[in-house]
């Protein structure tokens, strides 16, 4: 019982940081139809920046809050210079567009940070915390919290503030919102700020644990667009939840399942993917869009 409550811990650790790459996903997907695959990529650069800033001396939670702000900058930058000059082509060349990000921001951060694996240091407590006969990693559980905070904040922002509505508006019914004065234009880049933030959340929270380096995010994106699927591309709460789900799936489909174990767990995320995708592609919270042409 011990082991199954560390693993369910731990899996709930690693899925908030699922949950925050899987809720930018689908913040940029609500807004524009496409799926952004640079956004793993963009959270591992805004990491390094991280990285930077600690080893110039800066505390640790005044790099991590300049780290964010210095994210939803470059996400603005984004979306104005790279995606906004190409938002009524073609989807597939927004695809492309991406998967060019992708490589350029991976190759930017290989050339000036080399491809050397470094550690990143963690916030919490190396000691771990014990209840019962139960041991938790302080990472762990510092992760779950972050990441509550963090997704708390967003609730907060989007339900009670003009700013949040008028984002919210605009992502459902761009029409409509510019004929009650709101640029939309700027409500989509904004959104591309905040999906930034929580990329360089979760980045920022799982480097410790891979250690950093370009590709830290590759495999943590997949595991990302899994919990967006499951939850649903047109759910935020739903792909939140669908993150902390493939988090503790993988944990204890690894744990107890031997013919996969360690080695094996990164195809539990896609075998998820392809199950949603065969029998509810618009995931368990998610709804189907219809659009008249």
């Amino acid at each position: 019982m011990e082991v199954f409550i560390q693993q369910v811990v731990s899996g709930l650790a690693t899925g908030g940081i699922y949950a925050a790459l899987a809720l930018a996903l689908v913040m940029i997907y609500q807004a524009t139809d496409v799926v952004n695959f640079a956004q793993g990529e963009m959270a591992m650069f805004a990491t390094y920046i991280c990285w930077s800033m600690l080893n110039a001396g800066v505390p640790y939670w005044g790099a991590f809050l300049g780290t964010l702000v210095l994210a939803f900058l470059g996400g603005i930058v984004v979306e104005r210079v790279v995606i906004r000059p190409v938002e009524n082509a073609p989807i597939l060349s927004i695809v492309i567009v991406t998967l060019g990000l992708l490589v350029i921001f991976n190759s930017v951060a290989g050339w000036i940070w080399t491809y050397v694996q470094k550690p990143f240091p963690s916030p919490f407590p190396s000691k771990p915390l014990k209840a019962g006969n139960v041991f938790f990693s302080a990472h762990d559980i510092g992760e779950i919290v972050v990441t509550l905070l963090v997704l708390l904040c967003i609730w907060l922002f989007f339900k009670f503030t003009p700013l949040g509505l008028a984002m919210r508006a605009a992502a459902h019914n761009p029409v409509s919102s510019r004929l009650v004065g709101i640029r939309v234009g700027w409500m989509l880049a904004l959104g591309w700020g905040l999906a930034a933030v929580f990329g360089a959340v979760a980045g920022m929270m799982i480097a410790p644990v891979l250690t950093l380096e370009p590709n830290l995010m590759g495999g943590v994106q997949i595991y990302a667009f899994a919990g967006a699927t499951l939850g649903g591309f047109t759910s935020p709460g739903g792909a939140v939840l669908g993150g902390f789900i493939v988090g503790v799936v993988e944990n204890l489909v690894g744990t107890y399942v031997s013919f996969i174990g360690t080695e094996l767990k990164f195809t539990v995320a896609l075998a998820m993917i392809i199950v949603v995708l065969l029998v509810k592609p618009t995931g368990l919270f998610g709804i189907s869009v219809v659009k008249r042409v």
